[in-house]
């Protein structure tokens, strides 16, 4: 299946990717391929939060913050009701198109 997200990157400049969910890959994965800076530095383990972003729309709902990925968010800086790791979103999961912005860098 292919989605579409729609990202703002720190610049607000906007960016559309068109995504296979069938690649086994989670959003962060997606995003460092992409080369957006996402660090991911704990290798998506929600230990680090370098890969916060904000869910900005989702035509459907997406799957609880694990205690983990709350603990991590609790951490952070400019966490809001959108914030989410981008590491814990599995593409394969995503059945329609996803808007996103980066997090301010930590």
């Amino acid at each position: 299946m292919e989605i579409e997200l729609k990202l703002t990157d720190r610049e607000k400049q906007q960016h559309c990717l068109n995504l296979d969910t069938d690649w086994g890959f989670n959003l962060m994965e997606i995003l460092k391929a992409s080369e957006f800076p996402v660090e991911g530095t704990c290798g998506g383990m929600a230990l680090c939060a370098s890969c916060h972003i904000y869910i900005k729309s989702y035509e459907h709902e997406l799957p609880p913050q694990s205690e983990q990925e709350l603990l991590i968010l609790d951490q952070v800086f400019d966490v809001t009701s959108e914030s989410r790791l981008a590491c814990q979103i599995p593409l394969s999961i995503l059945q329609g198109n996803l808007e996103i912005e980066l997090a301010p860098q930590q």
